[in-house]
């Protein structure tokens, strides 16, 4: 199976996140070398619209052979689209035969070779369409509110006056892992009949957009690398 890391220049509320160093390496560096410690993955490849994200990749020994398009690498380019670009370009110019592929974002710093071993073996054992990785929500999404521009409450769903203990549990995608068969993703989807969660846990599912969440995930490697 090859694992794809897509990883464009910007980023408005963390500038420069996917190799911004994260204790001792630029933050990508993590997903590339779990992933090559995996039994399952044959190649890592990198997409990215940066020469220097290129280069860093290239250095923690990711494969990238071309860089992505502009059109790709805006805030409102869809995820999907470069998935399917990059698969697209690599079965016709560069001779794969892609029909499955993984998806590890570069600001899960914290997934570890278990993970993606673990998802790869749900996916096969399943037959799966796609597997994407969840995490437990602590709190109730019933609990969720919308908010007025005066601050007055609205309800989502209907009020139930109920502990914590009497709701059934909610998971949420952390962004950690996905794999998806292609002809899932060339029909405009990534949940399919047969897709399946791989459940990780919360120390683990750290997804970075801000400072807070990148300090917060310092933390976390610091305690991993002294324990």
């Amino acid at each position: 199976m090859i694992a794809l890391i897509p990883a464009r220049c910007g980023s408005k509320e963390l500038p420069g996140k996917n190799i911004k160093n994260l204790c001792d390496k630029p933050m990508i560096a993590y997903s590339i070398e779990e992933a090559k410690k995996s039994k399952y993955i044959e190649e890592v490849h990198v997409s990215t619209d940066c020469i220097e994200i290129q280069e860093i990749a290239l250095k923690y020994g990711a494969i990238s052979h071309f860089l992505r398009p502009d059109f790709l690498a805006t805030d409102e380019a869809k995820a999907i689209d470069t998935y399917l670009y990059t698969i697209d370009r690599l079965n016709t110019e560069y001779g794969y035969k892609i029909d499955e592929i993984m998806i590890l974002q570069p600001t899960s710093p914290l997934r570890s070779v278990k993970d993606i071993d673990l998802a790869v073996e749900l996916f096969k054992n399943k037959k799966a369409d796609s597997v994407v990785s969840y995490t437990k929500e602590d709190h109730p999404v019933q609990w969720h509110k919308y908010l007025t521009e005066d601050k007055k409450f609205e309800n989502i769903f209907e009020d139930k006056l109920l502990n914590r203990q009497e709701f059934r549990p909610s998971y949420y995608p952390n962004g950690a892992i996905y794999i998806f068969k292609y002809d899932l993703l060339k029909s405009g989807k990534y949940y399919g009949e047969e897709t399946f969660a791989y459940i990780m846990p919360k120390s683990r599912s750290i997804d970075i957009d801000t400072l807070d969440d990148f300090k917060y995930a310092e933390f976390l490697m610091k305690d991993r690398q002294n324990g």
